[in-house]
């Protein structure tokens, strides 16, 4: 069992930036990926960006140039940088963790991008 919480998100401006992060911890051992996901009210969950164990990154094109993703993998914990927010990156953010055969979720945080 894995479990992940996010921390960092709230009420930003267009413009504005914030960080997410997101703890895993338990059998952290088998994680050979960590990302980034949102669901905004009414769509599905879409990809936000990834990141593997060897640092290959991969990102949504609605984000590109605007979020960065990162990762301590001594501690177990994944950051997003989000700059240049906009209003439909309004959102609630999961973070994940894929391990041979599964996958863990967090619980999500809310992102409101909004003057």
């Amino acid at each position: 069992q894995v479990q992940l919480v996010e921390s960092g998100g709230g009420l930003v401006q267009p413009g504005g930036s914030l960080r997410l992060s997101c703890a895993a911890s338990g059998s952290t051992f088998s994680i050979y990926a960590m990302g980034w996901y949102r669901q905004a009210p009414g769509k599905q969950r879409e990809l936000v960006a990834t990141i593997t164990n060897g640092g290959a990154r991969n990102y949504a094109n609605a984000v590109k140039g605007r979020f960065t993703i990162s990762r301590d993998n001594v501690l177990n914990t994944v950051y997003l940088q989000m700059d240049s927010l906009k209003a439909e990156d309004t959102a609630v953010y999961y973070c994940n963790s894929d391990h041979p055969g599964i996958r863990y979720w967090g619980r999500g945080i809310q992102v409101t991008v909004s003057s």
